[in-house]
């Protein structure tokens, strides 16, 4: 008896191995659902710390080393990108770009920290 529980055992084991390998594997994740939804200046000034964001608008100047004015419809907004993000891209106030980055609340203003940009 305890050879056949030993048996059934090792084979759901290694069918459900087998499983998750025609599957992907296990802990592999992808696509979900769901769409990069643009927000505007006025919306991510409101959004909580650290919230994932997409603007499109145009960088205004350069105002420090790595801080930008960024101008949509609705506004203004401080946002930051480090050096290594442009990956070589240059814009000028009259290109039209989308960022990605996260709302970051300072003590008296709100900005984004950029992590990817691309020219329209």
């Amino acid at each position: 008896m305890k050879k056949i529980s030993i048996l059934v055992i090792a084979c759901a084991a290694i069918s459900g191995a087998a499983n998750a390998a025609m599957n992907g594997g296990m802990g592999q994740g992808g696509f979900a659902g769901g769409e990069n939804v643009i927000l505007t200046v006025d919306q991510v000034k409101n959004m909580n710390d650290n919230s994932k964001v997409w603007v499109e608008g145009v960088i205004l100047q350069k105002n420090g080393d790595e801080t930008y004015m960024f101008q949509d419809s609705t506004g203004t907004i401080m946002v930051e990108i480090d050096d290594d993000a442009w990956h070589g891209l240059v814009v000028g106030p009259t290109d039209t770009v989308r960022i990605f980055g996260e709302v970051d609340h300072g003590l008296f203003t709100t900005e984004i920290d950029i992590d990817y940009i691309e020219k329209l």
